[in-house]
């Protein structure tokens, strides 16, 4: 086997080596929770605290109507008790009735509204929950699935890996810095000769680079650089 071939393996090698690698970090990017699971679970968080919130609200204006009920109760009891004859505190105590009653009023359609509104809340949180769950379940599965091709492409890698340094052993430094400075520049460094063309920059090759290359010399394409290998 002739270098420019042994390079021209290495290059595949170091292909796959790209392309697992790439496959690799996709598969990373994938693994741990998914945007839209992110979101449902911000989504249910504020709908629980909307509720825990909306939840005192109602405790507070049951407490407050209970006070006001109260009142009320002590204003009927002066105000029909025969206790008191004085028309002023009469017509006084029944101003204050009235505006017991209309807070009252107001009050508890306070608490009907949120109510409603707990309600409503609930039946979001129920079907947030239910959408959580069956997106963890999805998401369990896809991570299982992302973990399992996570190993196979780890495992191919460091096959690749070990190929390579096998086959690099055989190549001189010199060579190989010239193969990867060649790579680095123009992505692909080793190319073959096909109908007496460099299938890199697709020009016709000089006779005596041709007569070399059929020679097993390592030679380079004279236009683009890179090194030529026999089809």
């Amino acid at each position: 086997m002739t270098l420019a071939r042994t390079l021209y393996d290495l290059q595949q090698i170091d292909l796959n080596i790209q392309k697992e690698q790439e496959t690799l970090d996709d598969i990373n990017r994938q693994l741990g929770e998914s945007e839209a699971l992110t979101q449902v679970k911000a989504e249910l968080l504020a709908e629980q605290k909307h509720l825990a919130e909306t939840e005192k609200q109602q405790r507070d204006v049951e407490w407050e109507i209970e006070d006001l009920r109260n009142s009320i109760k002590q204003v009927n009891d002066k105000l029909y008790g025969g206790k008191s004859k004085n028309p002023k505190e009469l017509v006084s105590l029944e101003k204050e009735l009235d505006i017991f009653k209309a807070k009252l009023r107001q009050k508890e359609d306070d608490l009907l509204d949120l109510m409603a509104e707990i309600e409503s809340v609930q039946d979001r949180i129920k079907i947030n929950s239910e959408r959580l769950g069956n997106l963890e379940g999805e998401w369990q599965r896809e991570q299982k699935e992302l973990a399992q091709r996570q190993a196979k492409v780890k495992s191919r890698l460091s096959d690749l890996s070990r190929k390579r340094q096998a086959l690099a052993a055989d190549i001189a430094k010199q060579t190989l810095e010239l193969y990867e400075g060649i790579r680095l520049r123009k992505g692909q460094a080793v190319v073959k000769i096909e109908q007496g063309r460099c299938q890199g920059c697709r020009l016709n090759l000089a006779v005596n680079e041709l007569q070399r290359a059929r020679a097993g010399d390592l030679i380079q394409c004279s236009s683009c650089g890179r090194i030529l290998c026999l089809g």
